[in-house]
């Protein structure tokens, strides 16, 4: 059995040899102006602690001209690099001491220097003993974890407490500032306890955070707004659930951006929300599953709620006529929904195609209406 107790003073002394002022053969040049450090090395540990600082010295062959070897690391910072040099001599890092701001640029540095196996050391440091720290910073950690694709763990925990805390990424105060990436981790997610129509709303939050320039009101866009929000969100669109939203919520929240989604989108779910009267927003599913799960509540209904449903249909379209004739748009198109599927009334294609266009006419003036609207000025007094 192997007996450890003599490491102690193997690493001792590894260290005080780094401090040593006679027997180096290598300068490293750390940092960039006004703060550079200079420190002593010696090649043959450098060589076989550190992958990364041994493929730099391949480039620089030593020469037998007297003359020391000198590499410079002009990134990274002469501090953490100090702490990490210590590490790689004497095999020692006490992490207590540093702020975990600082633990930070330590993994990150570490990372750099390609020190495998001191990564899961400082990652499992982190989650084990800064938890609360990285909750409060989630949005700097999670960034920092996928920008390296070493940081495994860090990535697997930000993974994780999305899915168990999801409603506190988008309450954040940061949230416009989180990256797309992030988003995207957040609105397809299957777990998330909020209502879809929320979820839209966060996600154009976003987007228009990522543009300052674009009006509030999407009433006020040009052309070239919805092709910007547009371009901005198409990574996001995607991932909305939107057969997840009754019908009121569609109309007043999705179709005045109606024209950042893709015609084969809208033309879709139009009909969907013509066809269907959805008084109720469902429950956020797997994609994967919703389609089958509309399916199968349209046909297991028994005979008696049947006729319940037969007789709220009735009723349906009866509110619908009445809304549609004050001047409704979203009920005149569900009108024209019961007139084709005789949802409430029998079957009639005539008067089905008389409310599709009553629909569009209307929506048109309501749109003509917005952009020709007189602008009221205060009357100026002198």
């Amino acid at each position: 059995m192997a007996d450890n107790k003599f490491l102690p003073k193997l690493s001792q002394n590894l260290l005080e040899i780094l401090n040593d002022e006679e027997f180096y053969d290598i300068t490293i040049e750390v940092g960039s102006d006004p703060y550079i450090k200079v420190f002593r090395a010696h090649i043959v540990i450098l060589n076989y602690r550190s992958p990364y600082l041994r493929r730099i010295l391949s480039t620089n062959k030593k020469k037998n001209d007297g003359i020391l070897t000198n590499i410079k690391l002009p990134n990274i910072s002469p501090e953490f690099f100090h702490v990490l040099l210590r590490y790689i001599y004497g095999g020692k890092l006490s992490l207590e001491e540093y702020d975990i701001s600082d633990i930070i640029k330590i993994l990150v540095i570490a990372s750099e220097l390609n020190l495998q196996e001191l990564i899961p050391y400082i990652e499992s440091f982190l989650i084990k003993n800064r938890t609360n720290w990285l909750e409060q910073n989630f949005e700097l950690i999670y960034q920092t974890s996928f920008e390296n694709d070493s940081f495994l763990e860090l990535q697997k925990y930000c993974t994780d407490l999305i899915s168990k805390e999801p409603d506190k990424r988008f309450n954040s105060p940061n949230f416009s500032t989180i990256p797309e990436r992030l988003l995207i981790t957040l609105i397809q997610n299957d777990n998330l306890k909020m209502k879809e129509i929320q979820v839209w709303e966060y996600v154009i939050k976003w987007g228009l955070a990522q543009n300052p320039g674009l009006p509030s009101d999407p009433t006020n866009f040009s052309k070239d707004d919805f092709n910007t929000l547009k371009n901005t969100l198409q990574q996001c669109i995607p991932f909305i659930r939107f057969h997840n939203l009754n019908s009121i919520e569609f109309s007043k929240k999705v179709l005045p951006y109606k024209k950042i989604l893709s015609k084969e989108l809208y033309k879709e779910l139009l009909n969907h929300f013509l066809e269907n009267d959805i008084k109720e927003s469902l429950p956020r599913i797997s994609m994967s599953k919703q389609k089958s799960t509309l399916d199968i509540t349209k046909v297991t209904n028994s005979d008696k709620e049947s006729q319940e449903v037969e007789k709220n249909l009735e009723e349906a379209f009866k509110r619908y006529k009445k809304a549609a004739e004050d001047g409704n748009e979203v009920a005149v198109y569900n009108l024209a929904g019961c007139y084709k599927y005789g949802k409430g009334v029998e079957k009639d294609e005539l008067c089905r195609n008389l409310e599709f266009l009553r629909g569009i006419i209307t929506s048109l003036l309501r749109y003509m209406q917005d952009i020709f609207r007189p602008r009221i000025f205060k009357r100026s007094t002198y």
